[in-house]
């Protein structure tokens, strides 16, 4: 799984820099990005989830090398503050359960645009994300009892991450309107995360084999351009 997580990164690096027959550029933009999450963890054995929603944005700074042909090739780069977790869809009894992630994320993005400089075009940002956990916190109700769970599964309640470091595959389109006080961008994504949080020891049966993140997000971005 390292091994196809490089090949991916090593790729999101060359797009932009792949075509060069095209017409090149030097536009270089940076801003501020923010929208939501609705995060899920995909468990093994499965958890009944009824999906966590919660707060995303950071900065981000991209750069435009070249137009080729009617496509124009970039990369991005962001640092994002990202709130993940999970809510338990628990159904045989009144309690409630939801565990808040919060992580730093890094996406290596290669951007593709298509349209006019001057208007709106659409674009696809793909490639790698890394995310380091920085804090974690669990939420229960009042009645809390999780002794008899109908599914048999309670060993992640009061059991923190065991793993900080995430890592997965991001990809997202969108649509991107260049004014003249700078781009407005709005873009849906999604994370697949590769990274299990919790160590998947297949021997020991209080544990999963399985807990990465999986992420849908809605973002609004504005950047402004620095050389052009």
């Amino acid at each position: 799984m390292n091994k196809y997580f490089l090949l991916l990164l090593l790729v999101g690096f060359s797009i932009p820099v792949a075509a060069q027959l095209g017409e090149q550029r030097n536009n270089f933009s940076i801003g501020v990005n923010a929208g939501v999450n609705y995060n899920n963890v995909s468990f093994t054995p499965s958890i009944k989830q009824n999906g966590y929603m919660a707060y995303a944005g950071g900065f981000t700074a991209r750069y435009i090398s070249e137009k080729y042909f009617a496509m124009i090739c970039g990369a991005q780069l962001e640092l994002n503050y990202s709130q993940r977790g999970w809510e338990e869809k628990i159904e045989d009894n009144s309690n409630t359960y939801s565990r808040s992630m919060n992580y730093l994320e890094i996406p290596f993005l290669a951007h593709l645009a298509f349209g006019k400089d001057k208007g709106t075009q659409f674009f696809i940002n793909m490639g790698p994300q890394i995310a380091f956990l920085l804090n974690e916190k669990e939420k229960f109700s009042t009645d809390w009892d999780a002794s008899n769970r109908t599914n048999g599964v309670n060993y992640q309640y009061g059991k923190m991450a065991d793993n900080k470091f995430d890592y997965g595959i991001i990809g997202g389109a969108g649509l991107d309107l260049n004014t003249g006080i700078g781009h407005f961008l709005l873009e849906g994504r999604y994370f697949f995360g590769l990274a299990d949080f919790y160590t998947n020891n297949k021997a020991n049966t209080n544990n999963f084999e399985k807990s990465s993140n999986n992420t849908v997000s809605v973002r609004l971005t504005y950047l402004f351009d620095i050389s052009k």
